[in-house]
């Protein structure tokens, strides 16, 4: 009891206690920068059912938590796959670089894909002129391709980190297992598919869940260093939209009725994935 009662002491006053005082002030209309409030009950709650805009930014933030997870776990596996079984000179050398990004502030990654997706001197837009020998200046981060250059710069970002953790998982399947395989007469892919998933099934499932909450997280932080929401909302997500309505339009409340809705969101999103994706661990 001495032992986990300083980190039960300091989890309750800064994470328990915060999460329920939000339910608790999402009940009332206040500012954020003033003590009054009233209460309305679920007042703010049925507002959010009827706000567009909350809704296209729930949206917004279904499709990243989708596409991100199922490109970065889709190209971190295969990578990590690659590396590990195949002999390929430089294998550190490759780990460093795709671990890099995952270093980087989340500013920086943004100030770097702002430069990449600049429509008059970027260098996306000067590839493909260099191409197609015609000058274009496509709008990368306009209302139709924003939330593409969002995903790009997410998955970017991820992928080293969970190829890392991968590669670790898989150094660990006895070589003789593929070597029975081959015997057997199945390929690579059938050995990646039939061998080495289930068998680092564990790291996958964990990693998983704890990424779809990272990345509801995340894209804010993208969102809020690369478009501010714009243009028209159309990068919009659920926690920007929640800072937005709790700290420039002054209610706060409202704001934190949002807070409630995603953490809601988050619990029951995390609760699908381990449900579906539980299984009985296999033993090598």
């Amino acid at each position: 009891m001495l032992c986990i009662a300083p980190a039960t002491v300091l989890f309750v006053i800064f994470m328990v206690i915060p999460t329920l005082e939000v339910f608790r002030m999402s009940l009332f209309k206040r500012s954020a920068y003033s003590s009054t409030e009233t209460f309305v009950g679920f007042e703010n709650f049925i507002k959010l059912s009827k706000d567009a805009n909350f809704i296209r930014a729930m949206q917004n933030t279904i499709l990243l938590v989708v596409v991100v997870t199922i490109v970065t776990f889709a190209f971190a596996l295969v990578f990590s796959g690659i590396l590990t079984r195949e002999k390929i000179k430089g294998q550190n050398f490759f780990r460093v670089v795709f671990y890099i990004p995952n270093i980087l502030s989340i500013v920086v990654i943004a100030a770097i894909f702002s430069a990449i997706y600049d429509p008059a001197n970027g260098i996306l837009n000067s590839l493909i002129s260099m191409v197609t020998g015609k000058t274009v200046e496509i709008l990368w981060k306009g209302e139709k391709l924003v939330m593409l250059s969002l995903i790009i710069a997410m998955v970017w970002q991820a992928i080293g980190y969970y190829m890392v953790m991968y590669m670790a998982s898989m150094a660990s399947v006895p070589k003789s297992l593929y070597e029975s395989a081959s015997l057997d007469g199945a390929g690579r892919v059938k050995q990646f598919f039939q061998i080495t998933i289930p068998l680092i099934w564990t790291n996958i499932r964990t990693t998983l869940t704890f990424f779809i909450i990272s990345t509801i997280n995340m894209a804010f932080l993208f969102v809020k260093a690369m478009t501010s929401g714009g243009p028209n909302g159309a990068s919009e997500v659920a926690l920007s939209y929640m800072y937005k309505q709790a700290y420039t339009n002054s209610t706060y409340g409202y704001g934190l009725a949002i807070g409630a809705v995603v953490f809601v969101f988050s619990f029951i999103l995390s609760a699908l994935v381990n449900k579906a994706t539980k299984r009985e661990p296999l033993q090598f």
